[in-house]
């Protein structure tokens, strides 16, 4: 029997719901689904501010679900689970879809889903024309984590390196603003860098000949800044796009070669991208090009699930309840995780 899974996203600066339908076999398929992004709200203030973030949550979910629901043809009461994102995440952003989730839950005599964030975009690319097969190692490049898993189904993830200190996307977003780009920081680095020469600047590649798997951008942060300040009133606008595309060279060189270590030392030959910087172009070039040379395959989410969706939280609880990983629940009092480790989802579910 198919279920139809609603899911809800709100754990930062996008409002997503979607549809998710579970089939008996093969990967659940995605109806419908609706985004808003508060990128031009939070622009103002170079960042998100966490209190606008839910205010705004507060006002979309709502119409956001209905426009979902239009899109896949289905009414409400066809809903058979609510899904919404536990953690990680900003606690009051959080605390919003689930609230939603659990009153719609509840108001419908339907059973809830929490879902862990990072989970959902682990499993994303299973939505993709070509998706994955278990067990694989998943790079997950979301905001403020970098970590490499290996995965060998749902719910079974091991760890096997992770952030020290600033993450991918971090160093991305703060290297922007050294430079003056504007929010969000990452994709506007990513741009300027495509005029810019990779080779001008020799920027640190911290931690590449560790030995592990780990990550640490604190030391390439401090190198560009050191770089920012001597062109500080320059007029020279190639010197910054120079500075732009050294410094995502340094980014994506240790997470291409940690990877394709992750690959050499689990054995796999299946490589899965997910995350906000697995949308960056120099990223996959290099992945693709390095992964094909040794025989493994690279997989992405489609671009416009890269960034946090409800298609991933809604395809997250169908693959989990399709595998019988854990069963929805009707007791509608629930809780947020802003901190939630996803090597610990099987402890902490």
């Amino acid at each position: 029997m198919s279920l139809l899974v609603l899911g809800i996203e709100s754990s930062c600066d996008e409002t997503g719901v979607a549809l998710v339908r579970t089939r008996e076999h093969g990967v659940p398929e995605l109806l419908g689904q609706a985004l808003h992004s508060q990128i031009a709200m939070h622009a103002d203030y170079g960042g998100v501010v966490p209190e606008l973030a839910s205010r705004d949550h507060i006002r979309r979910i709502i119409p956001l679900a209905n426009e979902a629901l239009a899109q896949a043809g289905k009414a409400l009461e066809a809903i058979d689970v609510v899904a919404y994102t536990r953690g990680p995440g900003l606690a009051g952003a959080l605390l919003v879809g689930a609230g939603v989730a659990c009153a719609l839950g509840a108001a419908l005599a339907r059973p809830v889903l929490g879902v862990h964030h990072l989970e959902g975009h682990l499993l994303s690319p299973f939505l993709s024309a070509d998706p994955p097969e278990f067990p694989f190692v998943a790079l997950l490049v979301s905001g403020g984590h970098t970590q490499l898993m290996r995965v060998d189904g749902v719910g079974r993830y091991r760890l096997l390196g992770e952030t020290i200190d600033d993450a991918a996307g971090e160093a991305f977003d703060k290297s922007a603003k050294l430079l003056g780009l504007g929010y969000p920081g990452g994709p506007a680095l990513a741009r300027l860098a495509d005029f810019g020469d990779a080779t001008t600047y020799k920027l640190p590649r911290p931690l590449l000949h560790s030995g592990d798997l780990d990550f640490s951008f604190a030391g390439l942060k401090t190198a560009v800044l050191t770089q920012a300040r001597k062109l500080e009133g320059s007029p020279c606008e190639q010197q910054r796009a120079d500075l732009a595309a050294s410094t995502q060279a340094a980014i994506v060189e240790v997470l291409a070669k940690k990877s394709l270590k992750a690959l050499a030392q689990t054995g796999l030959d299946r490589l899965v991208v997910a995350g906000g910087v697995g949308a960056n172009r120099a990223l996959r070039e290099q992945l693709n090009a390095a992964c094909a040379a040794r025989g493994a395959r690279v997989y992405y989410p489609e671009l416009a699930l890269c960034t946090d969706n409800g298609a991933m939280i809604a395809l997250a609880a169908a693959m989990r309840l399709q595998g019988g990983v854990e069963a929805p629940n009707r007791d509608y009092a629930f809780d947020v995780k802003p901190r939630w480790p996803l090597d610990q989802l099987a402890q902490a579910a």
